[in-house]
């Protein structure tokens, strides 16, 4: 049995369809509402992280590569300015929840999502501002596969490898487009060696901690399409807003 809620915005009433074994969920306290699965792949901190790390102008158009439910979209449409973005998902149940969170949220006119692989974008080349994605860490053979798709899929590189992605954020990105993203510090050379090879130059970097004696957990890296030489390395940032006292095993 589907669970109906009417869409936020007054301009549209639309119906979304909650499915079974999704749930909605508030973030921003509560100005967002979102739907993922119960148990299958939900959104992480990470996401959140690189939506407010990723420069976004007005009038931008954004292209999110693997857009999941559509998590990273909606924070930049609620507290930036792009123009209009383009969500880009390969898991059918993932895209229809990224449609349908952007309807729920009153977005629709300002985004659409597209199923679609990011090997073979469907998009024009040399026609984005930014692209934004927040990719799988673990190499297709690194460490124990989930047995939940989803999951699986959002976690190892099954479907689309780094070089993929920075392939396609290569081919779609005007020059000095931004591209954006979150990558495991254990993995931050390779991805800087790489990024090079697919003219896009380091510009921002920021890493990511638990706390003032915690190592690295992640990175936010931006790069520029063929931009100039010079780095910026912002200050820490912690994951939960401000430094603990413990850190992860």
């Amino acid at each position: 049995m589907e669970v109906v809620f009417q869409a936020m915005s007054p301009m549209n009433s639309l119906d979304i369809a909650l499915k079974p074994g999704e749930s909605i969920d508030p973030i921003d306290s509560g100005r967002l509402r979102i739907i993922q699965s119960v148990e299958g792949y939900r959104f992480s901190m990470d996401a959140l992280l690189l939506a407010e790390f990723v420069t976004v102008r007005p009038g931008d158009t954004v292209v999110d590569l693997g857009t999941g439910c559509g998590i990273i979209s909606l924070v930049l449409l609620e507290t930036k300015t792009p123009r209009y973005i383009h969500g880009l998902e390969i898991q059918p149940e993932l895209a229809s929840q990224s449609r349908r969170n952007m309807a729920l949220n009153g977005y629709q006119d300002r985004a659409a999502v597209v199923l679609g692989d990011i090997r073979q974008s469907p998009f024009k080349p040399d026609s984005v501002d930014v692209v934004v994605c927040n990719p799988p860490y673990q190499e297709k053979e690194g460490g124990r596969i989930n047995p939940d798709s989803q999951r699986a899929i959002a976690r190892h590189e099954m479907l689309a490898t780094i070089d993929d992605i920075l392939g396609s954020a290569r081919r779609l990105l005007k020059v000095t487009g931004r591209f954006a993203m979150v990558y495991p510090v254990e993995r931050i050379v390779d991805v800087l060696v790489k990024m090079r090879g697919f003219d896009l130059e380091p510009k921002r970097m920021e890493f990511v901690y638990f706390g003032p004696r915690c190592e690295g957990k992640r990175v936010l890296i931006e790069a520029h399409l063929r931009g100039g030489k010079g780095l910026r390395l912002l200050p820490p940032r912690f994951e939960s807003g401000r430094p603990t006292t413990s850190c992860p095993t």
